[in-house]
This record gives structure tokens, C-alpha cells and sequence, in this order.
């Protein structure tokens, strides 16, 4: 299923439906391309506004830079949203595989391993690009035009919301994982995603209530 293509009504409905399709990795993909996509639009309306055209070219070429970045972070999400409920399967079909001899029981168990590996990948992955785009966000937050103040504020949960909510998957597939350093290295890595979305959330709220008042 190409969820990419479906309604929103559709996909809201498919989310409320008996099938874990489209679930929460899937869902935060989405988030997350909303989130950046929030962000563009509000650049685009403070295009001929005052205050955008009294920046100087180096800010101005940066946040077209951004803009251009926003973009490829869009329509790499998108490809998540559908990735991410097909993501488990791997999984679900190395359970199936035959497991009579030590040989069969072997080559399942591999795969059962690298099963989780990639199914906890495509989340991650979401994650990384949720954050990218977070990081890259404070142009927007100081230079977007004061009228649409707002929707730069829903980019910044969207997005932060998209980091954490990505990385639940992560976490719980990361337990089935039997290698140490793999399982370290990534722990690791989440809980830094994590800290960071929660520490530029944090700030960059503060400063979009202080333009809101």
C-alpha cells in the first residue's frame, strides 16, 4: 500500500483501523514532513513583508539554502512514511522460517536478528531527519514573518514530536537485539536525539512566545 497516495481522510482512517498500518513510525514520518513543511510555507509569506526585505543578503540566501534543504528532507519522509509499515516484515517473516535443524535454527536466528536491525533502521532514520530539520530551524524562528508566528510554533512540536515519537520504535525493536556494541552504539545515539529535541523545542518556543507577545 502507497500511503503517500492515499486521502487524508483515508490514512486517518487506515490509523484508526484493525491493521497496525499505517502505525506510529509511519505516522511520525508524517509529522515530521508536516512539521518541515510548516516551516517553508511560513517562509514563503514573509516573502515582500518589511521586515524580510530589510534582512541582509547573507541572511536572506541562508534561509533559501534552508528552504531548498526543507525540501529534500520533505520527500525523503515521505518515502518513510511508506517504508516504516513495511519495515517489520522482515521480521515477521524470519519467524517463519524453518527451524528443525541446528543449521535451520541458525540461519532463522540471523535472520530474525537482522530482521529487527532493519526494522528498527527506518524509524531511526525518520529520527535523524526530524532532528536535521529541527537543528536548522532557528532562522525561521527569529527571521519568519510575526503574522505567521503560530505555524512556526507547530513546526517546532511537529518536529520534536516526530524525533521522539520515531524513536519508540527504535527502543522497543532495540530489545530483541542481541548484539552489545550494536545495541550500545544505537542507545546511545536515541538518547542523544532525544536530549536534543527536547533542548531546541525548549528554546526555540521560549523565543517564538516572546514574538508571539
Amino acid at each position: 500500500m502507497e500511503l503517500m497516495n492515499l486521502s487524508l481522510k483515508q490514512y486517518l482512517d487506515n490509523a484508526s483501523g484493525k491493521d497496525p498500518n499505517p502505525g506510529g513510525g509511519s505516522v511520525a514520518a508524517y509529522v515530521g514532513g508536516l512539521g518541515t513543511a510548516l516551516s517553508i510555507m511560513v517562509l514563503n509569506l514573509s516573502y515582500g513583508k518589511k521586515a524580510y526585505e530589510a534582512l541582509g543578503d547573507d541572511i536572506k540566501n541562508e534561509l533559501e539554502s534552508l528552504k531548498d534543504e526543507y525540501f529534500e528532507i520533505i520527500q525523503k519522509l515521505e518515502v518513510y512514511v511508506d517504508e516504516d509499515a513495511e519495515s517489520f516484515n522482515k521480521v515477521l517473516e524470519a519467524f517463519k522460517m524453518p527451524k528443525e535443524t541446528d543449521e535451520e535454527k541458525e540461519k532463522r536466528t540471523k535472520a530474525i536478528q537482522e530482521g529487527y536491525k532493519y526494522a528498527l533502521e527506518v524509524p531511526l532514520s525518520t529520527a535523524r531527519l526530524a532532528n536535521k530539520a529541527l537543528n536548522k530551524l532557528e532562522p525561521f524562528v527569529v527571521h519568519g514573518t510575526v503574522s505567521a508566528i503560530t505555524d512556526v510554533g507547530c513546526s517546532i512540536l511537529f518536529l520534536a514530536s516526530a524525533v521522539e515519537a520515531a524513536l519508540f520504535n527504535v527502543i522497543i525493536n532495540l530489545k530483541s537485539i542481541k548484539d552489545e556494541d550494536f545495541r550500545k552504539e544505537t542507545k546511545a545515539e536515541v538518547d542523544e536525539l532525544i536530549a536534543n529535541a527536547h533542548k531546541l523545542r525548549d528554546k526555540y518556543l521560549e523565543m517564538t512566545y516572546k514574538r508571539l507577545d
